[in-house]
């Protein structure tokens, strides 16, 4: 009788050296200018003023699921009935300037959404001079958990809010991994001289942020055991980030870049 050996499954655990190697090598690849032009960050990029920088990736982030090139489109539309001037239009708008956005869908974000944004940006700017206030955390936090909790408690602090936009800003509070915002972050507080994130926020340390988890960074990061929660959650994201900290302490969401890349590539 003939014995056949049994060919072994090759493995896909890396050491902890491999891993970095290659993680790093996929943050220097897509941590470029180049991943502008196709990525929603494009939008914030399109301004020069903090305040427009700020609501611009604030509405970039908040419908950054689906398709990139219409997530693209959808935010052009929106700014461009700011007069691409979004500061200035949240401060200054009247109620005939708005009818536009009545009109408004991406997925589920609709004009009620869309209009009580607009309203909260407004309440908001015409009392503080920076959004990275409604965020702000301890510098003794390990990571922003609290200061997304706290924008979300002040997003919904003004009266006769709807209760359906409650489901586009996430909070911790309620497990979601935040990926929106997160990425939010991210955009605002990471600074190198790469020229894709903008660096704007200074109260917020970049070793305080938590990786955006996303269906596509979940799945390289499963698959490359970065994380061992089945579910895919806050504490998922914690878990990642925690992880990603063995590679640069002081930096760990750079390894988006890498992540996300990787997705895209189908890894």
């Amino acid at each position: 009788m003939r014995v056949f050996a049994q060919k072994k499954k090759k493995s896909s655990t890396r050491t902890p050296a491999a891993l970095k190697e290659l993680l790093d090598e996929k943050v220097a690849q897509y941590n470029q200018p180049g991943f502008i032009e196709h990525d929603p960050v494009q939008i914030p990029h399109q301004y020069t003023k903090q305040q427009d920088i700020e609501i611009a990736a604030l509405f970039a982030a908040t419908l950054a699921w689906g398709q990139r090139i219409t997530i693209i489109n959808n935010c052009k539309r929106l700014l461009g009935w700011m007069d691409n001037d979004p500061h200035a239009f949240v401060l200054n708008h009247r109620e005939r300037d708005l009818k536009p956005f009545l009109d408004f869908r991406h997925r589920t974000f609709n004009a009620t959404d869309t209009l009580y944004f607009i309203e909260f940006l407004r309440w908001f700017y015409t009392h503080h001079h920076s959004l990275e206030e409604a965020f702000k955390v301890d510098p003794e936090e390990a990571t922003i958990e609290k200061g997304l909790i706290r924008f979300r408690n002040l997003f919904f602090s003004l009266p006769d809010y709807p209760q359906r936009t409650k489901k586009h800003v996430a909070t911790p509070e309620r497990k979601s991994a935040c990926k929106r915002l997160t990425m939010f972050l991210r955009w605002m507080v990471r600074q190198d001289n790469n020229g894709v994130d903008f660096g704007l926020w200074q109260s917020i340390s970049p070793a305080q942020l938590i990786s955006p988890c996303d269906v596509h960074v979940d799945r390289v990061a499963r698959k490359l055991k970065l994380v061992t929660r089945k579910q895919t959650d806050w504490l998922t994201a914690v878990e990642l980030t925690n992880t990603l900290r063995k590679f640069d302490n002081n930096d760990p969401v750079k390894y988006d870049f890498a992540l996300f890349g990787l997705g895209l590539e189908k890894f």
